[in-house]
């Protein structure tokens, strides 16, 4: 092997970790010194077709590379295993997800599961970031769809946007161009809600409640200034001077609590009546939280009735 072709072969070991596809470490030293390497223990095949040049166990990054490198040409890391590496957090998954062209047929790796589609362009995959993998918004989309249940869908999806990864407005275009996707209904309607102000699941859940009990639409997300600067309230009915807070397991913390406390009191003082809600009841007690919501709204409207001298609106 020439020094050239030397310094061509430790670099594209180094860019994939270690991990390359058997034609490649041919190209580079030759099948006779493959064999030798593979026969001595210093080189082994983690699949049919892709080898690690050590005899170690593979780090997580090198299972990667050898997932993606055994699904072959035009394999895309995709779904969570994608938007892990994208930044997304709060999700596990021991499987790496793999993409492969509609028309391939190819068995992963134990480890890996590998999913086909006809759609799977330079629109779908990124082109710079290794391993190779499909764009952020494309993977949300593809872990939502592969999901388990309908809920770790929506999960996903408002999770992307809260984390400040994607905008609901770019995951929808996404989804126009994923015609044929499982779920489509339930991610559209979903990133209608989170471009609403939804972005946590907990809000989700309390669009749901809002709707099944025929509640009155609230403004979501609606910011305010106060003492601490602009805070932004989860629900509020602005003419029945309404307030309504999902709170998630982080406002168990002292300065949390203090800090919704010290919020509270200043709505009170500013003429609204708060409504805090625990994410567990929103989702499991919902008749409750929605007779309660009801209650305080039919009490401020005959009051604002009996103000004005005119009926609710």
């Amino acid at each position: 092997m020439t020094k050239e072709l030397g310094a061509e072969f430790e670099r594209l070991r180094a860019r994939q970790a270690g991990v390359l596809t058997l034609a490649s470490a041919v190209r580079y030293v030759g099948r006779s010194a493959v064999r030798s390497r593979l026969a001595s223990g210093r080189w082994r095949l983690v699949a049919a077709r892709v080898l690690v040049t050590q005899s170690g166990p593979l780090t997580d990054r090198q299972q990667l590379w050898a997932s993606v490198l055994a699904a072959g040409q035009g394999a895309a890391l995709a779904g969570l295993t994608a938007a892990r590496l994208d930044g997304l957090a709060g999700f596990r998954d021991r499987e790496i997800h793999v993409l492969i062209p509609g028309a391939r047929h190819v068995a992963g790796r134990p480890g890996s599961v590998v999913h086909r589609s006809v759609l799977l362009g330079p629109a779908d995959v990124h082109p710079g970031r290794l391993p190779r993998r499909t764009r952020l918004g494309r993977s949300l989309v593809d872990a939502a769809s592969w999901a388990p249940t309908d809920r770790a869908a929506r999960a996903i999806l408002a999770a992307g946007v809260q984390q400040r990864l994607v905008t609901p407005g770019h995951l929808t275009q996404v989804l126009r161009r994923c015609q044929r996707v499982p779920r489509r209904a339930l991610m559209r309607a979903t990133l209608a809600d989170v471009a609403g102000g939804a972005e946590a699941l907990s809000e989700l859940d309390f669009c749901d409640l809002v709707r099944k009990f025929g509640l009155p639409e609230p403004d979501r997300q609606f910011r305010r200034q106060d003492s601490q600067g602009r805070r932004w309230l989860d629900a509020v009915w602005e003419r029945a001077r309404l307030v309504v807070e999902i709170d998630g397991r982080w406002h168990m913390d002292a300065r949390a609590w203090w800090a919704d406390m010290k919020r509270d009191n200043e709505l009170t003082i500013d003429g609204y009546k708060v409504l805090r809600f625990p994410a567990f009841a929103v989702r499991d007690n919902p008749e409750t939280v929605a007779a309660q919501i009801a209650a305080a709204l039919h009490q401020a409207y005959e009051a604002s009735s009996r103000a004005t001298g005119s009926g609710p609106a």
